[in-house]
């Protein structure tokens, strides 16, 4: 299980996310910050929980180009 963890309202709206992992990822037409697609949020904390592992990869990806580290991957 691949678990994805967006913390929306920190997000700058740089883009990374969406190049990198863009099945995932994508910014808001609203407010220009990034979209963690088909998460639930909990508090501000955007969860997407997948037993798809070829999203793991460029979401990990996505994580470590997140400027401001607010994207977290887990592999469980």
């Amino acid at each position: 299980m691949v678990v994805i963890t967006l913390q929306r309202q920190k997000c700058i709206g740089c883009n990374y996310c969406v190049e990198l992992a863009p099945e995932q990822f994508q910014m808001s037409k609203k407010d220009g910050k990034s979209v963690l697609l088909k998460a639930k949020d909990n508090k501000g904390f955007h969860t997407l929980k997948s037993p798809d592992h070829s999203i793991l990869e460029p979401a990990e990806a996505a994580a470590a180009a997140c400027p401001v580290k607010i994207i977290k991957v887990k592999d469980i």
